[in-house]
């Protein structure tokens, strides 16, 4: 199944269904949803990079749970916009999870989206801990948010 714009993904979508974001890092994929309407990306939670079958499974499921027809992957394109090796190695994941879960997949610019999900968390001052717990859903959300933004009709 081959990549969708975001255009193409939001026009596939059957109604009411929702966009999962992913923000795959080295260790831990942030997990974020949309709701229905497209309008709000919220945090959902974070799931252990691992083998590519327990992720795809994983996220079949959350799809299932929470009504999600499709994915938006985040890309780590370089700070000049280059879309280099980190880039590649995640479209290339996202494409090979989106097949094995089942879902259409569009990818999205994720540059700096930890950094200000980060810089955000301490100054609402929480705790080293606390921002470790819940960074990478965090940046999937503000990811997520910034597709459907940019994506909005009209």
């Amino acid at each position: 199944m081959a990549p969708l714009t975001l255009a193409e993904l939001r026009a596939a979508l059957p109604r009411s269904a929702r966009l999962i974001g992913l923000d795959p890092g080295s260790r831990v994929v942030g997990v974020a949803l949309s709701d229905v309407s497209l309008t709000l990306a919220s945090p959902y939670g974070a799931l252990k990079r691992g083998k590519l079958a327990v992720a795809a499974a994983e996220v079949a499921a959350i799809a299932r749970k929470e009504g999600a027809g499709g994915l938006v992957v985040g890309l780590p394109l370089g700070m000049d916009g280059s879309f280099g090796p980190a880039a590649q190695a995640a479209k290339d994941w996202g494409r090979a999870l989106a097949e094995a879960a089942g879902l259409p997949v569009a990818f999205w610019d994720e540059r700096l989206s930890s950094a200000a999900v980060n810089r955000a968390m301490i100054e609402a001052d929480l705790s080293r801990a606390k921002r470790a717990e819940r960074v990478d859903a965090a940046a999937a959300a503000y990811m997520l948010q910034a597709a459907l933004d940019a994506s909005r009709p009209g």
